[in-house]
């Protein structure tokens, strides 16, 4: 991974039906069944969403898989970042896709893993409860122990993406680990006795200001975007798109100190144009460690969360172009070995936040990443 931009899209596993899907959602929920359900809240509102090519697809099928990889693969994506769920005491969900994807070794297409350790409430897949559907637990020890011994058969896999030789592990969260130094040191004694060798720990969704080395990890993954959508993205909304409700409250708040109101509380989407919210989802500083971009095509998420959502309105090609070309220009430029952008995300279709060619835009969202791949890496 080194000399050349690499391109790793985060994938999403929940386009197949669970158990507990089923119990929550009803029989058969996936998330299409969201998508399928948005409908557009104001004025040019790119709603509802609509896949092209590969169809309203179920990832049980290994087909849709190993079509999704030479996709990626054709239009320069380097790797897919799978989203795992391991919420202690041995508890898994939507683990089929990458269970499969380990077990039969196909698509042959570089991969790592994300653990998204976070506890899931209802609200954020599209109902009104703040009900808690399953919680993130942190048992210690024995259950990190069990966590990455479940994790190593895909570690020890040819196609897994390392760093230096190191295995590219991702927290989604890490500050919400109660007792982060004992996971950061299981985990790297765990890799050490199975005979991998060290872990690349890769952080996200970090606070401004938190020691990355100094817990333990090696890089991080740009939280800019997490910045827009908890904490300041009110700062940014044109007044054509503002609540009057939330306008009046605003003005109580000075420019420099960000209106944190919780998205659960909103009576309307947030609407910010993409061309604005590009100037804030890239990092403006050089870090002493692996600082990687995080790159985001377009964002969405009305399918799911109705008025309680954020959008990115305005998303083009060309704007997209200008924002990936800029992500790589910082990691060129910054990260001299291992010169790595995220994209987020490949398949997250009820954020409105995905790679795969849709009924409006087709491959062109796809060809703009082939096109700076082939700029960057042939300079």
């Amino acid at each position: 991974m080194k000399n050349k931009i690499q391109f790793l899209a985060y994938y999403l596993p929940q386009f197949h039906p669970i158990p507990e899907n089923d119990k929550w959602w009803g029989k058969g929920f996936t998330e299409w069944t969201n998508v399928t359900k948005a409908k557009p809240l104001f004025e040019e509102h790119n709603q509802p969403r609509f896949p092209a090519d590969l169809g309203y697809y179920d990832l049980r099928v290994p087909e849709i898989r190993e079509q999704q990889a030479q996709m990626a693969s054709d239009y320069g994506v380097d790797g897919f970042c799978y989203y795992h769920y391991w919420f202690g005491n041995g508890k898994t969900l939507l683990e089929r896709p990458i269970q499969e994807v380990v077990k039969y070794k196909t698509p042959n297409f570089p991969f790592m893993i994300c653990w998204a350790n976070e506890t899931w409430k209802g609200i954020w897949f599209g109902g009104d409860s703040k009900e808690t559907l399953i919680e993130q637990l942190y048992p210690g020890e024995k259950d990190y122990e069990a966590h990455f011994n479940y994790l190593l058969e895909a570690f020890r896999d040819e196609r897994y993406i390392k760093i230096d030789g190191k295995c590219l592990f991702s927290v989604y969260m890490p500050e919400n680990i109660p007792d982060l130094n004992l996971f950061v040191k299981t985990f790297r004694r765990c890799a050490k006795e199975a005979g991998i060798g060290d872990l690349y720990l890769l952080a996200s969704r970090c606070s401004e200001n938190w020691d990355v080395t100094g817990n333990g990890f090696d890089g991080q993954v740009g939280s800019e975007f997490s910045s827009v959508r908890y904490l300041n993205g009110n700062l940014y909304q044109k007044p054509k798109y503002t609540n009057p409700l939330l306008k009046k409250i605003s003005n109580f708040f000075s420019s420099k100190s960000p209106l944190n109101l919780n998205f659960e509380e909103r009576t309307a989407p947030l609407v910010i144009e993409y061309e604005e919210v590009c100037k804030y989802l890239l990092p403006s500083k050089k870090y002493d460690y692996d600082y990687f971009p995080c790159v985001v095509p377009d964002w969405d998420n009305t399918a799911r969360a109705g008025n309680k959502s954020m959008v990115f309105q305005g998303s083009t090609p060309e704007l997209w172009e200008k924002h990936l070309e800029k992500a790589c220009e910082y990691t060129a430029e910054n990260n001299k070995d291992n010169q790595i952008v995220f994209i987020k995300s490949w398949n997250e279709w009820a954020e409105g936040n995905y790679l795969e060619p849709d009924r409006k835009w087709g491959f062109v969202y796809l060809n703009v990443v082939k096109k700076i791949k082939e700029y960057y890496n042939n300079k």
